[in-house]
């Protein structure tokens, strides 16, 4: 009987231990991992950049290529000109860039409906005229007399950004390494340290930007020195990036002179922008391009026609070689002509933002002078 009584009891004190185990509260517990830290979702997958041109360790990274900003770009799409914007430089700013906000407006509202032009003077025998005053001519801007004239400069006043564009595609192997040297001399002949900056691209189906701006000729030789040919040819989209997104970007607070030398045979089959954007572009970017035809078989191939209505539209000159040797005279022509140009700015008689194309004739009073300018403007929009 007391066994019996002795089992009961050892019963009845596990069954007590159980119910208070069942009983302890979940905060006393312990946690599992997943609840004290739960496991966050994997972040979405990044959506696929467009691809970019080539660029070199030294130039800039943030350039896109024409055939994507041609998607994107409103006169691409639509066939009109798109209302110029201001597009911000990608260099380090200088010092003098660090002015007030109050500064920057007040600039902005003094010359926002000025126009910008660089042009030259030949006499009736193609000779350059260099010693000409800003009363030795008068201004037509769309079929009306500009109302004033602000600034009036000689070539030496002016610093130069410079872009060589040099057609690397299969169709120039055979002369490409004299047209590299030819433009290896005229780079050490022209920009002048401290004071002229250029860059250098070459193109087959992509620009490749290969030196970007600077004033030192041996990286700007190195950069042409390191083109090899090969592919096709997308010259128009070439030309439209290098006016928008290395020249368009320049911001300086002095007048510049803005040119392009294009060494090409002209022929392009690789382009996503049409020749006339690719001029358009040209124009908003205020670019004076200069043409080097390497088609030397001097029968005014549609390559050598493409070449000149480039050089036409924007107020330079076309140079159609008959022999590779004469390659290096045009570059010296070139190089003379930058020497002897002159920069004027004047406010047009009823300036409107209305982003609209707007003629511009520039006359010499002196008889038997011919001037040559890009032909037109387009005015910002608001």
């Amino acid at each position: 009987m007391k066994l019996r009584l002795s089992w009961l009891i050892l019963a009845a004190f596990f069954l007590a231990g159980a119910v208070q185990g069942q009983n302890q509260s979940p905060a006393d517990l312990p946690s599992a991992p997943s609840a004290t830290k739960p496991e966050s979702p994997p972040p979405p997958p990044a959506s696929p950049q467009p691809p970019a041109p080539v660029v070199q360790p030294e130039a800039s990274k943030s350039e896109a290529r024409p055939a994507d900003s041609a998607k994107s770009d409103p006169s691409l799409s639509t066939g009109r000109p798109a209302p110029a914007t201001a597009t911000p430089d990608t260099r380090p700013a200088t010092a003098s860039s660090s002015a007030s906000g109050d500064d920057t407006l007040s600039t902005i509202r003094r010359t926002v409906n000025e126009v910008n032009v660089v042009f030259t003077v030949t006499d009736k025998h193609g000779r350059y005229v260099k010693d000409l005053k800003k009363e030795d001519f008068k201004i037509i801007d769309d079929a009306k007399p500009a109302a004033e004239i602000r600034s009036f400069r000689a070539e030496t006043d002016l610093s130069l950004e410079l872009g060589l564009l040099i057609d690397a595609s299969n169709s120039v192997r055979d002369r490409f390494k004299f047209e590299q040297e030819a433009a290896v001399e005229f780079l050490n002949q022209t920009i002048r340290r401290s004071y002229d900056t250029a860059f250098v691209i070459g193109f087959d189906v992509t620009p490749e930007v290969t030196q970007d701006f600077t004033d030192n000729t041996e990286a700007l030789s190195s950069g042409v020195r390191m083109l090899r040919p090969g592919g096709g040819t997308a010259l128009y989209d070439a030309l439209y990036f290098a006016c928008r997104d290395k020249l368009m970007r320049s911001q300086r607070n002095t007048p510049v002179r803005k040119s392009i030398i294009l060494l090409s045979d002209g022929d392009d089959n690789q382009s996503h922008v049409t020749r006339e954007e690719a001029i358009e572009m040209a124009q908003r970017a205020e670019v004076v391009v200069y043409t080097i035809s390497t088609n030397l078989s001097g029968s005014g191939s549609h390559g050598d026609k493409v070449l000149e209505r480039i050089a036409d539209a924007t107020g330079g000159r076309a140079y159609i070689p008959f022999q590779l040797t004469e390659v290096a005279n045009d570059f010296a022509n070139i190089q003379e002509e930058l020497r002897s140009q002159y920069a004027i700015s004047y406010k047009p008689a009823d300036f409107q933002p209305d982003g609209r194309y707007r003629t511009i004739q520039i006359l010499a009073l002196e008889k038997g002078l011919h001037v040559r300018s890009r032909h037109g403007w387009f005015a910002p929009s608001q």
